[in-house]
């Protein structure tokens, strides 16, 4: 009896011990982020997460990366999107990532382009956050639905989730002083709600560039396939990075294919160099679709776009406030 009281106070000793290591550096990274204004978040307690997930049962996950997983998980009666990173991923040094993703989620959780934090639990070694929960789930590396191998979204769907990340894009770049670079623009990182209306997220690799500056040197950050080669060998991060990007996740949504997959002979391929090299040989690119679901013309500009985006020099590429628009232009072209 003695050593379960024991061990029920260490338990509790530990979540306090966390909590108040937690909600130091999260209000340090709150301020410094944002002059201490910031949109309200709910706390939650580490019984209400574990008893909403089963203690992070597998069989709640929505999505899974190397450095977080995603539950689902019902608080009082309303179903909640649960992000827990993954303990052993983060060095000390690191931990900073998790903290500058609750921070950047708040700023823009009132923008309908963005996932919507909701609270957090400070009660883990590293904060577990809480999101609204996205009824249709997450994009897959395919940028299709579901499991890999399944059918693609129609072409008109993944038109509108086109532009509804490129406006998220768009506002990181443009409706702060200080320029948010987001830094991991890819499928996974994008969720649909009940109306297929995209939702980014993540950011745990994003930064802010300092006040009237256009560039900073820091580490590279990414996903492979979808790292900028600029910033890649020079460390340069700018906007451009994510034009990239972005470019990159439109070719995926364009072919259906990951950005780097096997080809034919079996070795790896980056879905860049893959059109580029067919385009070379004077073949047409297959884009992933049902014939009865083909926009010639609306692909055809689509795909140029993208490749504008993925030029190699930076100042050959779009804004993304540029890209934006022009993709509101292709969905509303005719195309029988």
């Amino acid at each position: 009896m003695r050593s379960s009281w024991r061990r029920k106070k260490d338990i509790e000793d530990k979540r306090r011990e966390w909590f108040f290591n937690n909600g130091s550096t999260f209000l340090q990274k709150l301020i410094a982020d944002s002059n201490g204004i910031s949109n309200p978040i709910r706390f939650f307690s580490s019984d209400q997460i574990l008893k909403a997930t089963e203690s992070f049962d597998l069989k709640f996950n929505l999505s899974r990366h190397r450095l977080f997983t995603w539950y689902k998980g019902v608080i009082e009666g309303r179903p909640y999107a649960i992000k827990k990173f993954t303990e052993s991923e983060f060095t000390k040094d690191e931990v900073r990532e998790v903290y500058n993703d609750i921070v950047l989620s708040t700023r823009v959780s009132n923008q309908s382009s963005f996932l919507k934090l909701l609270g957090c639990s400070l009660e883990f070694p590293l904060p577990v956050i809480v999101f609204e929960f996205p009824e249709k789930g997450v994009l897959n590396e395919r940028g299709g639905f579901g499991c890999e191998d399944g059918p693609l979204l129609p072409w008109n769907v993944r038109l509108k989730i086109a532009k509804e990340v490129a406006i998220a894009v768009t506002y990181l770049h443009t409706a702060f002083s200080r320029i948010i670079i987001h830094r991991d623009i890819k499928p996974t990182n994008v969720f649909l709600d009940k109306n297929w209306t995209a939702k980014l997220t993540d950011f745990t690799f994003s930064v802010s560039l300092p006040e009237g500056k256009s560039w900073i040197e820091d580490e590279v950050m990414g996903t492979f396939g979808y790292m900028d080669p600029v910033y890649y060998f020079t460390g340069l991060v700018t906007e451009y990075t994510d034009v990239f990007s972005f470019g990159i996740f439109m070719l995926v949504l364009l072919l259906g294919r990951p950005a780097v997959f096997a080809g034919t002979s079996g070795v790896h391929c980056n879905i860049l160099d893959y059109v580029k090299d067919m385009q070379e040989r004077g073949e047409s690119v297959e884009f992933g679709d049902d014939l009865n679901d083909m926009r010639p013309s609306q692909m055809k500009m689509f795909l140029e776009l993208a490749l504008r985006c993925c030029e190699k020099r930076n100042e050959d590429r779009p804004k993304m406030i540029l890209v934006a628009k022009e993709i509101k232009l292709i969905e509303g072209l005719l195309d029988f």
